[in-house]
């Protein structure tokens, strides 16, 4: 169950975020879940709820988005089909796992700044 540890990770970076800019209050949050990424987002969501209360997330909603794992070629950019060998037809060149399928994200704050 580290979603728990990695929803503390992300309210205590938004707190910082908002003290930053001394924000009275936060309204959303909008995060990214690659496939690869070993989260679940349930759970996340979950543990999110849980985790909010006494914070300065209490009231505000979660966003999360999951992003599919997508592999290409990084000679020549095709793409390599879902379930297919991780090499690319063309070049011959392993695949590469393109941008957020294996990441956790933080994409937005939605906060009210003075």
């Amino acid at each position: 169950m580290h979603e728990y540890s990695l929803v503390e990770a992300l309210v205590r970076r938004v707190e910082e975020e908002a003290q930053k800019r001394s924000a009275t209050r936060v309204f959303r949050l909008s995060v990214r879940v690659g496939e690869l990424a070993g989260v679940d987002a349930g759970l996340f969501e979950t543990a999110y709820d849980t985790f909010r209360a006494g914070t300065i997330c209490a009231e505000a909603a979660l966003t999360v988005t999951r992003v599919a794992a997508r592999w290409s070629c990084p000679k020549c950019t095709a793409p390599i089909p879902r379930g297919a060998i991780l090499r690319c037809a063309t070049c011959d060149a392993p695949a590469r796992l393109d941008e957020g399928g294996d990441a956790l994200t933080l994409d937005g704050i939605e906060m009210e700044v003075p």
